[in-house]
């Protein structure tokens, strides 16, 4: 069975609340992400989701196509490109790029309401056997 040319991730509404749990799993309590306050002194001008939030979602929509193919063999390679902001919605997406020696590499990205592409960069999985 080929891979999937094509992959789409669910959309996601990021929430304050979303980022003080985010916080609160990975010990990331940077006031950049939770203080109005102190955001709004940045160049960010108000809070930013942590960026490895955002990226998760990558990771999910490979984990919803291949499974434990994607938790043995899988690998991204990102770039951050812009801040996620509470009350944006994102989604993540990918494209088949190439199928050679057992790897399959997508061009992936999370892009925001806007279209603009948050995180890009490259995901590649083992294919099936």
């Amino acid at each position: 069975m080929s891979a999937p040319d094509a992959l789409k991730g669910a959309a996601r509404a990021i929430t304050q609340e979303q980022l003080r749990a985010y916080a609160d799993a990975s010990g990331d309590h940077n006031p950049l992400h939770l203080d109005p306050a102190y955001a709004a002194e940045t160049m960010f001008g108000r809070p930013i989701a942590h960026g490895m939030l955002v990226l998760a979602f990558i990771s999910a929509m490979m984990t919803d196509a291949f499974g434990e193919r994607w938790l043995e063999s899988g690998s991204l390679r990102v770039r951050f490109r812009a801040p996620v902001y509470p009350g944006d919605t994102v989604q993540a997406a990918a494209t088949k790029r190439s199928e050679e020696d057992g790897v399959v590499h997508y061009d992936a990205a999370v892009r925001n309401q806007d279209g603009q592409a948050v995180i890009d960069g490259q995901a590649s999985v083992g294919a099936a056997r």
